[in-house]
């Protein structure tokens, strides 16, 4: 069977402390990389002349409210200059740190009276972005272009598909009050510059959707690391260190790395895809990962996926693998070498065919030194525990891993844009295990929406190296979402060293100490029903347990730890209490986590005859993070 090892009697070294990490991460700006940035084009022209254009002035000031301080934002304008002219097209506030005084002023200024060169005003655009970086062009028109060259519909690929091998640019398209061709072409527009289309049928829906298309941008995912360009095929794998690194990948490409690992550190090797948000993608789009030995027979280690699971828009999703050793050696993928890591690309023929961004983490774990005995693994939740109550603390996720809010525990209170993952982390220790609810409430939807109109809530959790965490409490971690009040969340079991050595459920990934991130996402098909631009959450996090000062047997509690963390009460994460999963031996029989019990003294383990499947496939489920 793939990924699996046999533990077999002997000793299995132990350190009193928590695992170290070797290889840090690297700063993005070490990487070369610059800050994202937005440009705003607005219709000037001679349509949206009156009550269009006094809307569209509200809404551009509302917007610059909402945006972070400082971030680089501009306004190009066309059909503004002259009556007609199919050349007037003109950049009233460059794109600099935000400056919203100097936006609204610009906007207040502009006079709409001529044509509509879509076209030429989107390759003005891509050249008032700063190079580098990511840049998203944002476009609302009342009208088709009347200009027709260059064509809107071939310059929007064309740039997209240019820029950055594809990721560097996206151009999304808000239609204010269109039909017909008009829409068409707008739809058409954002589809070739992998972005998104928002329909506006009026000025609260302009104001809702111009807001939701801008802070998408500001708030994309941050990712971090080392250039690197990963190989086309296995003999051509980038070589990886430990440390953290940023690459692309296309529809249908697999990328090829190798690590050389040694034989006894745990490696964990994780995989975030940031495609560009809302884009179109198919149920099984996704990437899905393979850890192999190198050599003339590949030995698959551990292997991966992450897949959508829904068409309504492309979401951030995260996935990892990891080679574990066996305590004893021996095993295929127990020995010192180059190993390989390949990460394909799924795509459907209709998907949005832009690049991604690719961010790669490689971690060692260091195997446990001689002096004590880990503690058992520990595969069974136990008792739901209380409800956290209390008044919500207002909280800003972050957009990624990387700058993830740091949160205890206790209730707080959050937004979500449709298509949106917000990150959080919180420390959870030996002996400990993490629970957490989000919770959507009453949320006001449009006129006129339907049963027919619906979209996902969905979280995520993942160990310190990123590693996917399956819930172990019964709870739900994604939901069909109505605007009605419903809920989402996950329990983990207990935080044990020898976890890693348990045979799939919920076990295996927790078992370091550390900051575990918490991720919630809303679907993208929500801009077609909630009134507001964001979703309000509730998030409810318990650490329950007394935190252990090591993972070694026995341990005693950590200085001034006591049970949880942060002063809150625990959570209820499930309503049912699930049973322990099971190692499964080499006779066929099987233990609970309860059995691998310490035995003996002097930092050795009685595990004769005990057999455990020491690497596990993560999977995630849904849509990813």
């Amino acid at each position: 069977m793939r990924g699996r090892w046999a533990l077999i009697g002997g000793l299995l070294l132990a350190l009193a402390g928590g695992p170290a990490v070797a290889g840090a991460v690297v700063p993005a700006q070490a990487a070369g990389a610059s800050e994202d940035s937005l440009i705003m084009v607005l219709d000037s022209s001679g349509s949206m002349a009156g009550q269009r254009m006094a809307a569209a002035k509200k809404a551009v000031d509302e917007v610059v409210d909402t945006l972070p301080d400082g971030y680089p934002t501009g306004l190009r304008v066309y059909g503004a200059g002259k009556t007609h002219g199919c050349d007037d097209t003109s950049l009233v506030e460059p794109v600099q740190p935000l400056d919203r005084a100097a936006m609204k002023r610009a906007v207040a200024a502009v006079e709409p009276k001529g044509d509509t060169p879509i076209g030429l005003s989107l390759r003005k655009a891509a050249g008032d972005l700063p190079e580098g970086g990511r840049g998203t062009v944002l476009l609302v028109s009342d009208g088709e272009d009347n200009c027709g060259d260059p064509g809107p519909c071939e310059v929007a690929k064309q740039l997209a598909d240019s820029a950055g091998n594809g990721v560097g640019l996206r151009i999304d398209t808000i239609g204010f009050q269109v039909r017909g061709k008009a829409r068409t072409q707008l739809e058409c527009i954002a589809g070739a510059g992998h972005g998104s289309y928002y329909d506006a049928p009026d000025a609260a829906a302009l104001a809702r959707q111009l807001e939701r298309a801008s802070r998408l941008s500001a708030d994309a995912y941050k990712a971090e690391g080392e250039r690197v360009t990963g190989g086309a095929s296995a003999a051509r794998a980038a070589a990886l260190r430990t440390g953290q690194y940023v690459d692309t990948i296309g529809p249908g490409e697999t990328r090829w790395y190798a690590a050389g690992l040694d034989a006894v550190s745990t490696a964990d090797l994780a995989v975030t895809a940031v495609p560009p948000t809302g884009a179109k993608v198919a149920y099984g789009d996704g990437i899905e990962l393979r850890l192999q030995t190198a050599g003339s027979y590949a030995y698959t280690c551990d292997s991966g996926y992450a897949h959508f699971g829904q068409q309504e828009g492309a979401m951030v999703l995260s996935t990892a693998v990891s080679r574990v050793p066996s305590a004893k050696g021996g095993g295929s993928c127990d020995k010192k070498g180059r190993y390989l890591l390949s990460v394909h690309r799924t795509s459907d023929a209709g998907s949005d065919r832009g690049r991604w961004t690719l961010e790669l983490r490689y971690a060692n774990e260091p195997p446990m030194a001689s002096g004590a005995t880990p503690a058992p693994a520990e595969t069974v939740y136990g008792a739901a525990p209380a409800a956290v109550t209390g008044e919500p603390k207002d909280v800003v996720g972050g957009t990624g891993f990387n700058d993830a809010t740091t949160v205890a525990a206790g209730v707080w209170r959050d937004k979500l844009l449709p298509g949106q993952t917000r990150f959080y982390k919180v420390r959870v220790g030996w002996g400990q295990q993490l629970g957490y609810t989000a919770e959507f409430a009453n949320e006001p939807v449009l006129k006129g929406t339907s049963s027919a109109d619906w979209s996902f809530v969905r979280t995520e959790a993942y160990a310190p190296q990123r590693l996917p965490v399956r819930d172990a409490s019964g709870s739900s971690e994604q939901r069909t979402y109505f605007g009605k009040p419903l809920s989402v969340g996950l329990g983990t079991v207990a935080v044990t060293w020898t976890n890693r050595w348990v045979s799939g459920g919920a076990a295996p990934a927790v078992h370091s100490a550390g900051d575990y991130y918490i991720a919630v996402s809303l679907g993208p098909g929500a801009a077609r029903l909630a009134e507001n631009a964001a979703v309000g959450v509730v998030l409810r996090v318990s650490v329950t347990g007394t935190e252990l000062a090591g993972p070694q047997y026995k341990a005693p509690a950590a200085s001034g730890s006591g049970v949880g963390s942060g002063g809150g009460s625990p959570s209820t994460v499930g309503d049912s209490v699930k049973t322990g999963d099971t190692a499964v031996g080499d006779g066929g029989g099987s233990v609970t986590g309860s059995d691998l019990m310490a035995a003996g003294t002097g930092g050795m383990v009685a595990l004769a005859g005990l057999a455990v499947m020491a690497a596990v496939r993560r999977r995630t489920r849904g849509g990813g993070a």
